[in-house]
């Protein structure tokens, strides 16, 4: 019997410059501009990643900051969903938040309208409006501290009586129904220069032919502004609603500085909750899964936020 031998089938060969494209890959990432950053990849691994990976582990034991910790699953976030004072916390940051959001970005857009007019001193107001929010927000929360002074004769309350509505003057950071408020008015006075430099830059944006169109069509200001700059202004929308709803999320130095989340809870937000698990109580754990769900929390208003926004931009 005669046996037919057959071939080895050939290796394929590699495409051409399949080689060389996998040594040039290979000489990118040994190039120069990579060992420039790899000092400062290693710094940001150790200074955020490392810490916020531990956090995450920390958040499922019930490590105190001292001794040993153990897991303890879900127990940190079931005591998070079964605590008065935090639900409250975020009640009230969602109160202050959707309050900053709205006040904040309505006046930064009337004073970025104002200042953007041909008048001889924009510049200089420019500058007035944009100055509390290169201040801390410690000095700007002791500032106001003396502004809600529940004195008949200083600060506010001097003013309110000195104009003849003395019988609107109040403890505005001692009663429970007006601290938050109060808070959020110190933050809309810091920082609605912020959004008005951001919407100001919007409207520098919008090209003056426009108006001018739009004028020798018949239309007022108000249709002017409704139509063709506020479509516009779209990006400078998108910008300022994303930076002051996760401002509002995390706010801390204001509530601290000025109630330290008094009177009672009823200035109280997730972080100063967080901060006093930690360093008040020792609930390391504890502390870590609220900032975990305030972190997850945040990443998801925004991620909503900006889908929506990007999308009204398209339009």
């Amino acid at each position: 019997m005669t046996s037919t031998l057959r071939p080895a089938p050939a290796k394929r060969a590699a495409p051409p410059g399949a080689a060389a494209r996998r040594r040039r890959r290979g000489a990118r990432f040994l190039s120069p501009p990579w060992w420039f950053a790899a000092p400062a990849l290693a710094i940001y691994a150790l200074v955020v990643l490392y810490p916020s990976l531990s956090g995450i582990v920390y958040a499922f034991t019930d490590w105190n900051g001292l001794g040993e910790r153990s897991f303890n699953g879900l127990a940190n976030f079931s005591k998070l969903f079964d605590d008065e004072a935090a639900r409250g916390s975020l009640v009230n940051t969602l109160l202050l938040t959707v309050a900053i959001v709205l006040v904040q970005n309505a006046v930064g857009l009337l004073l970025a309208l104002g200042v953007h007019a041909k008048i001889k001193s924009r510049t200089v107001l420019r500058v007035v409006f944009f100055a509390p929010a290169v201040v801390s927000p410690v000095m700007v929360a002791f500032l106001w501290k003396y502004i809600y002074n529940p004195s008949p004769d200083a600060g506010l309350n001097g003013i309110l009586g000195a104009v003849g509505l003395g019988g609107l003057r109040q403890d505005w950071l001692g009663n429970p129904d007006l601290a938050i408020w109060s808070i959020a008015g110190m933050v809309v006075w810091q920082f609605a220069g912020y959004s008005m430099v951001i919407f100001l830059a919007g409207l520098e944006g919008v090209p003056a032919e426009l108006h001018e169109a739009a004028m020798i069509d018949g239309a007022s200001r108000w249709q002017r502004f409704r139509h063709v700059t506020w479509p516009l202004l779209a990006p400078a929308v998108t910008i300022n609603l994303m930076l002051s709803t996760i401002g509002g999320l995390k706010l801390f130095d204001q509530v601290y500085a000025a109630t330290n989340g008094g009177p009672g809870h009823a200035s109280e937000t997730l972080s100063t909750v967080l901060y006093k698990q930690a360093f008040v109580f020792g609930n390391y754990g504890y502390s870590t899964a609220i900032a975990l769900v305030l972190a997850l929390f945040v990443a998801a208003v925004s991620m909503i936020q900006i889908h929506y926004l990007r999308g009204r931009e398209v339009a």
